[in-house]
């Protein structure tokens, strides 16, 4: 029962490498509905546009106990998923929540900033000044995100069993490492304590 965690940054191609691995393996990819099912059971519905809001464009700050609620949900959630097994958790710390866990494999999708913005400026079909704008903004929530409720540095190589840079890899090729790393999850030994960023 595999578990596959999957960190990326935006422009990476990481939301299309694990659909990708998640199809391949005939495996439940969980993403988007985790948040908004955290922040269900939490009670605290505003959480959900904040953690989707990582270009910060509503503004939303909900309280300290409406975030500490959320996390907690989170934690609940993704470790539940792990129980049940053959999941792929794309974001929401999943290498944090699950670090040392057996039959996990944590996988890290990165690429050059140039390359990431370019890529966005083509998908959205905006200048690359606003592409550079968003994906800037969008490392600096989501490393946020993971000092503030983890204490840890998202890019901690500590964290993953794969680091993939997808300048070099299709998705397709990123995929098919990831698929076979999880087909030989046994043979992988046991992942450092990550630093912390107290």
């Amino acid at each position: 029962m595999t578990t596959i965690t999957i960190s990326r940054q935006m422009g990476s191609l990481g939301s299309d490498v694990a659909f990708l691995v998640a199809e391949r393996l005939g495996y439940r990819l969980v993403w988007r509905e985790l948040i908004n099912l955290a922040a269900r059971r939490a009670g605290a519905p505003e959480m959900a546009l904040a953690a989707i809001d990582e270009l910060d464009l509503l503004g939303l700050t909900p309280s300290p106990q409406a975030q500490r609620a959320y996390i907690e949900e989170v934690n609940r959630i993704v470790n539940e998923l792990a129980e049940q097994g053959n999941v792929v958790i794309l974001g929401r710390a999943g290498q944090v929540i699950l670090h040392g866990r057996p039959e996990t494999l944590h996988v890290r999708i990165f690429a050059p900033q140039a390359l990431r913005v370019k890529r966005i400026a083509e998908k959205l079909g905006v200048t690359i000044d606003k592409a550079a704008a968003q994906v800037e903004a969008s490392d600096r929530y989501r490393a946020r995100y993971l000092r503030r409720f983890y204490h840890v540095r998202w890019d901690d190589p500590a964290l993953y069993h794969l680091v993939l840079n997808t300048a070099h890899l299709t998705s397709a090729q990123a995929a098919d490492i990831i698929c076979r790393a999880a087909a030989n999850l046994s043979h992988l030994t046991m992942l450092p304590k990550p630093n912390s960023q107290d």
